[in-house]
């Protein structure tokens, strides 16, 4: 049975703000694409990812502040 996780309204209160879900073959190509994101917007990260049964891959789930930069 999958987990369903729900979105806090706080996360996407504003215009800007977004919950990304990636869903990827590994960790590594699910951090690759967290990183990706934050070299374009202000990310808060996932540390790790999960991973559901019967369902192939790992998913991960990052917020995103698309009115600021990161910092350089």
């Amino acid at each position: 049975m999958r987990c369903v996780r729900t979105i806090n309204e706080a996360h996407v209160a504003e215009p800007g703000l977004a919950v990304v879900e990636v869903a990827a073959a590994d960790d590594e190509t699910a951090f690759a694409i967290q990183q990706l994101l934050a070299a374009r917007c202000v990310v808060a990260p996932a540390d790790r990812t999960t991973r559901e049964p019967g369902e192939p891959g790992v998913r991960l789930r990052c917020f995103l502040d698309l009115r600021q930069v990161p910092d350089a």
